[in-house]
């Protein structure tokens, strides 16, 4: 074996736990043209690449909505998470007895990393282990799902193919999300989805539909607005309203959030962007009027993007429970970073939410606003003194500046993950048969896309 050659073995094995690190015995095992023997795997390091993977990917979970991430550190992190899959990938079979004995925790994060080791190998019982497990605990499937999503397309030849075949509906859907993550059309197997008897199968095709940028299907989304059984279809009129339309669709998402529904907040983020500035101040007069639905109403205003509501925001900064969200609400009109710009107040007892360290304590929700600085109302309020001249009420702005796909544009390569999102659909509505931009798509991935 060429001395390069050794070296590469050498470095696998060290990587995986299979060889302690001895620099002395490193320097004297490169110097030796002969062929090393790689010493047996160490199985606590194995398993420790196997619970990061499944942490880590945790991890991104949340990172990939948050509020304080960009898209840098999101490609930083799926670099930890793609050191652990390499850990599981060169300890070969050691590597996967780690994940497959990992997946009777029936948790997501463990499916993702067995999923990405069964999707890039070619042995049929790890992909039926995997299906198993999944179809025991199908609120895992998403995991399996983010591991169609991870590996590259090459691995995917045949076996998405499969999935949409399958007689399940679970597995058809699990099919359709894949084809959706890569930005691939299923053809005809998406039109069939989309009238298909099971609910859930035809919410996930709604979507696909709406990711694909997929037009054509606007007439078979519109027949679906109102569902029988359910009242508002959601995604098939969210998908309508992605797509173009702005009659039936739109109406009956602006209908929903008027009345009220559990998608609400889903719905304000493509109503708040397609109505005139007159009708959305009168739908957020009916969530203001509320004072249960004054965070639906700041999200609202938010969205929106019209910087007449900054004074009212800035008094919603008194509340204790909607100081965090009217902050960040700020920063999506004005751009001002509250952190970064010193604008920060102090935590006050009253914030806190979600889990806390009480035994007795039944909630066991995570803050949605965790992430996100305190703002300090008097400090904002000389802030926006100091820079309001610089906005015109009644336009629409993002991160301090007029929506514009070349200021979108930017906001993707730069911005943090929430304003990534907003303006991504921002684009999506400009161009309706254009496909999504995906901002949960692996970083590196992303960073190709947009360079």
């Amino acid at each position: 074996m060429r001395t390069d050659e050794n070296r590469e073995v050498i470095s696998a094995q060290i990587l995986s736990g299979r060889l302690p690190f001895d620099t002395e015995k490193f320097q004297r095992r490169l110097s030796l043209d002969v062929t090393i023997k790689p010493n047996p795997v160490i199985p606590h390091i194995i398993d420790q690449h196997a619970e990061e993977a499944a942490f880590l990917w945790l991890l991104r979970d949340r990172a990939v909505s948050a509020p304080h991430y960009r898209l840098t550190d999101l490609a930083k992190l799926d670099d930890r998470v793609e050191a652990h899959i390499d850990g599981l990938r060169i300890a070969g079979d050691d590597g996967w007895e780690a994940v497959r004995n990992n997946l009777a925790a029936l948790e997501p994060g463990e499916i993702f990393a067995a999923g990405v080791l069964a999707l890039e190998g070619d042995r049929v019982e790890r992909l039926n282990r995997l299906y198993s497990t999944v179809e025991e605990a199908p609120e895992t499937a998403r995991g399996f799902i983010s591991a169609l999503g991870w590996v590259e397309p090459r691995h995917l030849r045949g076996k998405v193919n499969g999935l949409l075949v399958s007689d399940s509906p679970l597995w058809r859907r699990v099919g359709i999300a894949a084809c959706a993550l890569h930005r691939t059309d299923p053809g005809k197997f998406l039109d069939q989805s989309l009238a298909d008897p099971d609910p859930q199968l035809r919410d996930r095709a709604a979507k696909a539909a709406a990711e694909l940028g997929r037009t054509d299907l606007k007439p078979a989304l519109l027949d679906q607005v109102y569902d029988n059984e359910r009242g508002i279809g959601f995604w098939p009129a969210w998908a309508a309203v992605r797509l173009g339309d702005r009659g039936k669709a739109l109406d009956a998402l602006r209908g929903g959030i008027v009345s009220g529904s559990e998608w609400t907040v889903q719905a304000l983020q493509v109503v708040c962007r397609v109505l005139d500035p007159a009708s959305v101040k009168e739908m957020l007069k009916v969530l203001v009027a509320d004072e249960a639905r004054l965070r639906e109403a700041i999200i609202g205003v938010g969205i929106s993007g019209d910087p007449l509501y900054v004074p009212w925001l800035i008094k919603q900064m008194e509340t204790p429970k909607l100081a965090k969200i009217a902050g960040e609400v700020f920063s999506f009109i004005s751009g001002a970073d509250i952190a970064y710009e010193d604008l920060e107040g102090e935590m006050r007892p009253e914030m806190a939410a979600g889990p806390t360290e009480d035994p007795e304590d039944g909630n066991v929700s995570l803050d949605p606003d965790e992430d996100l600085p305190v703002p300090d109302p008097a400090l904002i309020a000389a802030w926006w003194q100091q820079h309001q001249h610089q906005f015109q009420p009644n336009a629409r702005y993002l991160s301090g500046k007029p929506v514009s796909q070349p200021h979108c544009e930017n906001i993707l390569k730069a911005g943090k993950q929430r304003q990534r999102r907003a303006a991504a659909l921002e684009l999506a509505l400009m161009q309706p048969a254009t496909p999504l931009f995906d901002t949960r798509a692996v970083g590196k991935l992303q960073q190709r896309r947009l360079s």
